[in-house]
């Protein structure tokens, strides 16, 4: 019997297929925190590092890249320990930069899927996969090409079956079939996404075709999504054909690693095992639930505190995700019934289980382990003071004779204290009282209904677009960067920055507000340097050559690694994949200047800058 192959073999042989057979260059995982995209907080796909490549800027490496890129989600964190949801999760991608197209996309993910383990593949079963592509609609037409090219590999199209037939082409409309664009208008496409069922071959509705990709039942797990980027989507919402096309696709690492391994999860892997060992040996209440959960959200942490560009927890944007991760996995570490602080253990045999690949996190252990520590403390501390809350709610009550705690109380002891449901369910019931959960839970609701609309609504446009706006502020980042530099000192430097039409957002480290004179003089230098008309080129060298030329940026572990290096005049320079404008003298156009809006703490030992070009 072979032995199953380990995630970190999957991830190696992945990308040295595509580097062996198809002539990609491996490029290093981006950061998790995108660097001037403002439709997200975190990196949700391995296209984000890569947007402006596929907008049309070159690429140091190529037209040919491959990855294992990090991500975070966190929209469906109230359904993490499940079989299938995760918060952080690896995937793999391979880009094509105007280069190839469809058919080229899709003959190498079936070779990489079914070509036998010693020649490279994964020797995934034929008969267990199906595919979907685009059906149309009036503005664009179904992508009968893709569907071609999986005939060629013996697909049928499900409308063409017979009820023998397994590999099946199934069409589905643009919200299951379709990316894009990132904003109003831009890049988008068709894509083609490879399903694999992983239930019982003999189950009679398998034989008898009745499970489909996208059903309720959930049997065929998507693996794979190739998304051609053949079309740009202009204001008026009609599509034109690109004329650099590009592909992006997107293989999940946890979802095959299970699939190999003949699990039903990814928490039956070695990627959470030896954390699930611990949670088992220390719990006096163990439950499967909350362990997935605890070893999720740790691991999710684990990487946000370990990412060179991260950030320490707070009340704010990605701080404030990464403290809710962070609480939420101690709150179930509770429930375990688990009174040490372990979350420090735990991260522990993270950092050890992936620093062969993603070596920051050995680099970044002391901050991660300590922010760790701090935020486990600091939670206590929470919930020492919402049981205080609830305490002064019970005496009111009493007075009042009332015995049930409404929902709007309930959430609020959880919303604005922290304090967790199940928490005062337990008070309640000591005292002879009873939580109207039902109400509970409705105000929680809404509160995610606000919530979702918040963040949909939060960022308006962006750098995906290549505006000449957001170019224009991405620019100015680059004179505000090393402006900060010059007047506080050569500590700055960039922790995230998120660019909007309207606005820049630039944080950055230092532990003091900025006086009034200082950001008058950061002010002063940016105009000075906008009213110069400094010429802005680009070049092309290593890091090691990038650093001797005192360029500023995150260098990260990419020793050896090609890079665009970007000056303006003699003044920044600065690692950066662009857009830029042409000069800085462009950013001033229709007479406008560059001015700070506000400068604030976003962080500890973190500051924010907003500013505008008015």
């Amino acid at each position: 019997m072979k032995t199953p192959l380990t995630a970190s073999e999957i991830r190696r042989k992945y990308i040295d297929f595509f580097v062996k057979n198809a002539g990609h260059a491996e490029i290093p995982s981006g950061s998790v925190v995108p660097e001037n995209d403002p439709t997200v907080l975190f990196t949700t796909a391995g296209m984000h590092p890569l947007v402006p490549y596929l907008m049309g800027e070159t690429h140091p490496k190529g037209t040919r890249l491959v990855n294992a890129q990090k991500c975070v989600r966190t929209d469906d964190i109230e359904e993490v320990g499940d079989n299938t949801h995760l918060t952080f999760f690896e995937m793999m991608g391979n880009w094509s930069l105007g280069d190839y197209f469809k058919k080229d996309s899709i003959d190498w993910s079936w070779k990489f899927l079914t070509s036998l383990i010693q020649e490279g593949g994964l020797e995934l079963d034929k008969a267990r996969i199906c595919v979907t592509c685009y059906e149309g609609d009036d503005l664009v037409p179904r992508d009968d090409e893709a569907a071609s090219y999986w005939e060629a590999h013996g697909f049928i199209r499900a409308s063409d079956a017979s009820p023998n037939d397994k590999n099946r082409i199934y069409f589905f409309g643009k919200k299951e079939n379709w990316w894009g664009p990132a904003g109003i208008t831009g890049p988008c496409g068709p894509d083609t996404e490879i399903f694999y069922y992983v239930g019982d071959l003999n189950d009679p509705k398998y034989v008898n075709n009745e499970y489909t990709p996208n059903d309720e039942y959930d049997l065929y797990v998507e693996i794979w999504n190739n998304v051609f980027m053949q079309y740009f989507k202009d204001a008026t919402g009609g599509f034109t054909e690109l004329k650099q096309k590009n592909v992006d696709t997107g293989l999940g690492l946890e979802r095959v690693t299970s699939i190999m391994q003949g699990v039903d999860s990814p928490f039956k892997t070695e990627l959470f095992a030896p954390v699930m060992e611990l949670l088992v040996a220390r719990a006096a209440n163990f439950n499967d639930h909350s362990s997935r959960i605890i070893c999720d959200h740790l691991r999710s942490a684990v990487f946000i505190l370990g990412d060179p560009r991260g950030m320490a927890p707070s009340n704010t944007d990605q701080g404030y995700i990464l403290r809710r991760l962070i609480r939420r996995a101690i709150r179930h570490i509770h429930k375990l019934g688990i009174e040490d602080a372990i979350a420090v253990e735990i991260a522990k045999i993270y950092i050890e289980l992936y620093k062969g690949h993603y070596s920051e996190l050995a680099t970044r252990s002391g901050f991660i382990l300590s922010e760790l520590e701090r935020e486990e403390e600091l939670f206590r501390q929470t919930l020492k003071n919402g049981e205080k809350e609830f305490y002064k709610i019970l005496e009111g009550m009493s007075k009042g004779g009332m015995t049930v705690i409404s929902g709007r109380v309930a959430f609020k002891l959880y919303d604005t204290f922290g304090f967790p449901l199940e928490m005062t369910i337990e008070l309640a019931v000591e005292n002879g009282l009873t939580v109207d959960e039902a109400g509970f839970e409705e105000a929680f609701k809404k509160h995610q209904e606000l919530s979702r609309a918040g963040a949909e609504n939060k960022f308006k446009g962006g750098l995906a677009d290549s505006s000449e706006e957001t170019t224009k502020l991405h620019t100015a980042t680059h004179l505000l960067h090393q402006a900060l530099r010059d007047v506080l000192g050569d500590h700055v430097g960039q922790k995230g920055s998120n660019i909007t039409v309207e606005r820049l957002r630039f944080d950055f480290n230092n532990d003091d507000p900025m006086t009034p004179e200082q950001i008058a003089s950061v002010e002063a230098i940016v105009n000075d340097k906008i009213k110069a008309d400094l010429p802005i080129s680009f070049e092309v060298m290593t890091v090691e050559q990038a650093k001797a030329k005192g360029a500023i940026g995150l260098f990260g572990d990419r020793y050896g690694e090609e890079v665009k290096v970007y000056s303006i005049g003699d003044y920044s320079i600065e690692i950066c994949g662009g857009p830029h404008a042409e000069s800085s003298g462009k950013l001033a156009e229709g007479g406008k200047l560059f001015k700070i809006e506000k400068e604030q703490s976003c962080g500890r030992g973190i500051r924010r800058i907003k500013g505008v070009l008015v």
